[in-house]
């Protein structure tokens, strides 16, 4: 296997230290480039502007020295290794340079190319090695946190029977992100009816999923306090205002109260879209009223119930824009509603719910192709056989 290039940053001010230098690492097998600054001053313009895989640095520059100079280098170029140059009485200096985060030391008039060589590379090798363990523990914390995220945005569902069966799905929209402000819940009361809630807070973000989860928990311990309808969404919107950090953001909703044994499904929309409607005959859009999103204009209130009669058996799908905003296919159409009931009524989304979901999931991010990103989550409530 070809060795990669290593890009050397010698800081050096002796001319003559410096081309010894650049002599020793020409009879090396190392393939590198070499670029050679006299102050600390010149290195750091150099490293803004092209960062190598070495710095080769002289302990006693002009305008930097001993362990100040490691840390100027290491803050202006953390992924590099950093190899210090030192005189043959300062071997104590060398070692402090190492416990100041330099990879190791070396003593001129002492170095042969054999021992440049092996010290080069040694310390390249073990910068990427701590470089990819720093990622490894980031991706660790970074799964714990999105661990404890999922645990507030995507709870189990509360249900006493079987009557309903609740499916879900969530895809963060942000490249490396914990979660994103969307939410569910569903929760069945003694009564045997089952509430269920989808939403999206505006934007993407910390705040947005810490909001998120903040208006899922409030949902649900309002419907066990027996609150329902306007009154609901009224003190949702309460807590929406009072706890966003911008004055800006507002979040769209969607509830369902599903009596299985009467046979109907009470919706209210606060800005959000309609769900779809599924059965043995395929998938349709419910006429439904509308109502302003939650924190627009706290206060005006006015979600009208819209009332819909089920059919024996069959599902809700309550999802958020990130299904069927994006694009479809390679031009400039969207999927819309309409492709959305395709994607459902195709061939490839028969099924249970956890195959219809994966199906849409997958499909819609195959069309997108990545040219929108949105937060995802979907809601799948099934009854009968």
């Amino acid at each position: 296997m070809t060795e990669s290039t290593y890009a050397i940053l010698l800081v050096e001010d002796d001319p003559g230290d410096a081309l010894l230098v650049e002599e020793l690492l020409r009879d090396t097998d190392i393939p590198h480039t070499l670029r050679w600054k006299q102050t600390m001053a010149d290195a750091l313009v150099e490293l803004d502007q092209q960062l190598p895989d070495c710095v080769l640095l002289d302990l006693h520059l002009p305008d930097a020295s001993g362990v100040e100079a490691v840390r100027t280098v290491e803050a202006a170029c953390p992924g590099a290794a950093v190899i210090v140059l030192t005189g043959l009485s300062e071997s104590q200096a060398g070692a402090l340079a190492v416990a100041s985060g330099a990879q190791d030391y070396l003593v001129k008039g002492t170095v042969g190319a054999e021992l440049l060589q092996r010290v080069l590379r040694y310390a390249v090798h073990r910068k990427n090695a701590e470089r990819a363990s720093a990622e490894l523990r980031e991706n660790r914390i970074h799964a714990q946190e999105n661990a404890r995220l999922e645990r507030g945005l995507l709870p189990a569902p509360l249900l006493r029977t079987d009557a309903v069966v609740a499916t879900s799905r969530y895809l963060p929209g942000r490249e490396r992100a914990l979660l994103g402000g969307d939410f569910l819940d569903v929760v069945q009361t003694d009564d045997g009816i089952v509430h269920a809630v989808i939403g999206d807070v505006s934007g993407h973000g910390p705040d947005e999923a810490a909001l998120g989860v903040c208006l899922r928990i409030t949902w649900r311990a309002l419907i066990l306090a027996g609150h329902r309808g306007v009154e609901l969404l009224d003190l949702l919107e309460q807590v929406l205002v009072a706890e966003r950090p911008r004055g800006d953001m507002f979040a769209t909703c969607a509830t369902a109260e599903i009596d299985p044994v009467g046979g109907t499904a009470t919706l209210r929309h606060a800005g959000h879209h309609e769900p779809l409607l599924i059965d043995e005959s395929g998938a349709r859009t419910p006429t439904v009223e509308h109502g302003i999103a939650l924190g627009l204009l706290p206060g005006c209130r006015g979600w009208a119930p819209s009332t819909l009669k089920l059919p024996a058996s069959g599902a809700l799908l309550l999802f958020t824009d990130g299904l069927f905003e994006g694009y479809d296919g390679p031009g400039d159409d969207r999927l819309g509603t309409a492709g959305l009931v395709r994607l459902v009524e195709s061939e490839d989304g028969a099924g249970d719910a956890e195959s219809l979901l994966d199906h849409l999931v997958l499909a819609t991010k195959r069309l997108n192709a990545g040219r929108h990103a949105d937060d995802l989550a979907v809601l799948h409530l099934a009854w009968g056989s």
